[in-house]
């Protein structure tokens, strides 16, 4: 028995792999393509190429539950259809043994996939934005195209770059009242971290004094903000590309300010509970290949585990930000999909059984 767990085991895994690896190098094609449009002197297409393969953790990790259905549908699909799982139920094995023979190898890819989303692809997706913010001019004036907005009480800032060393580029601050009437704005080519303040270089500050201004420059200036280089980290990052405990850390930082954290409450549900949700994935593939796709062609099994992926895709995107907008808990509109899927592959195994 050892060694047919090992036989259904390696030939699943090989397939997920194999999906995996195409969906991944289809998602960098695209993502080259894409960055094409910002060509300029400064972001030459060797930084282009850099970046887009810095983003290769992520994407992998973000492909993992899409790449396990359509692999569990190929690898199985092929034993279905050489008659090897036939000649299994005939000699004796019980559907749940070829389902755990399945969820062993699984269990290794998903433990490889938490490893990654929570070490490898923050801090890889860290150095891409970095990387590309610097070349794109960081310590240049503010600009819309790039760089990243926070607030803080009542001062707005935006930051062109955030290097992982704790060194800020083009640092623009407006301050404004209670009325909301801006009191000051000022621009500073660099600020590195001290421990408990940060220190602005090169600091150019407009004071507004009723209908007058005047302008201040500064060779150096302290800012006091609790923003550290930790938190900055997790600011310039999208939701999703953050590690589960830079999402905790961040969502009560935002609490703490009174700011809106639904999108991240939203983006660490659905990282927290990923493994569920490849898992019932991977339940409702093995239930389709002993049910409705017993005897199909492998196009159809391909077919039908792309269309299952973007239908549960869709799903999660359409329930996600619903959440945000009609107030019911991202943890729910993480689960109805995964639920639903789970469901249906017992279902389904329950009357192949």
């Amino acid at each position: 028995m050892v060694k047919l767990d090992r036989y259904i085991g390696t030939q699943v895994l090989f397939a997920i792999l194999t999906v995996l690896g195409i969906i991944v190098s289809l998602a960098l094609l695209f993502a080259f393509i894409d960055e094409l449009g910002d060509l300029d002197d400064a972001y030459s297409l060797k930084e282009v190429a850099y970046y887009v393969m810095l983003t290769t953790p992520r994407r992998v990790y973000e492909m993992l539950p899409m790449a396990a259905l359509i692999g569990c549908l190929i690898g199985l699909g092929s034993l279905a259809s050489s008659s090897e799982l036939t000649i299994m139920r005939a000699a004796g094995v019980s559907l749940g043994r070829i389902v755990w023979a399945v969820m062993k190898p699984m269990l290794a890819l998903l433990l490889v996939g938490i490893l990654i989303g929570e070490y490898l692809a923050p801090w890889s997706e860290n150095q891409a934005q970095a990387g590309r913010a610097m070349a794109q001019g960081g310590g240049d004036a503010q600009s819309a195209k790039r760089g990243l907005w926070h607030r803080q009480g009542d001062e707005f800032v935006h930051i062109n770059a955030v290097q992982p060393n704790g060194v800020l580029f083009g640092v623009t601050r407006y301050q404004f009242d209670d009325q909301r009437h801006m009191l000051s704005s000022s621009f500073a080519k660099r600020a590195h971290y001290q421990g408990d303040h940060w220190q602005l270089e090169e600091v150019t500050t407009t004071v507004f004094r009723g209908r007058t201004t005047e302008v201040i420059d500064a060779p150096s200036e302290p800012w006091a903000v609790e923003l550290n280089p930790q938190l900055l980290g997790t600011v310039v990052l999208e939701p999703e590309a953050l590690s589960v405990t830079g999402l905790w850390g961040y969502i009560h930082y935002l609490a703490d300010q009174g700011l809106n954290n639904g999108r991240y409450w939203l983006a660490f549900w659905t990282k927290v509970l990923q493994p569920l949700v490849t898992a019932a994935l991977v339940l409702m593939a093995i239930s389709f290949v002993f049910g409705p796709l017993r005897s199909v062609t492998l196009g159809q099994r391909v077919f039908t585990g792309v269309l299952v992926g973007f239908v549960f895709r869709i799903a999660q995107d359409l329930l996600g930000p619903s959440s945000l907008v009609f107030g019911f808990s991202p943890l729910f509109a993480v689960l109805v999909p995964a639920g639903i899927c789970a469901l249906a592959g017992v279902w389904l195994l329950r009357r192949a059984g």
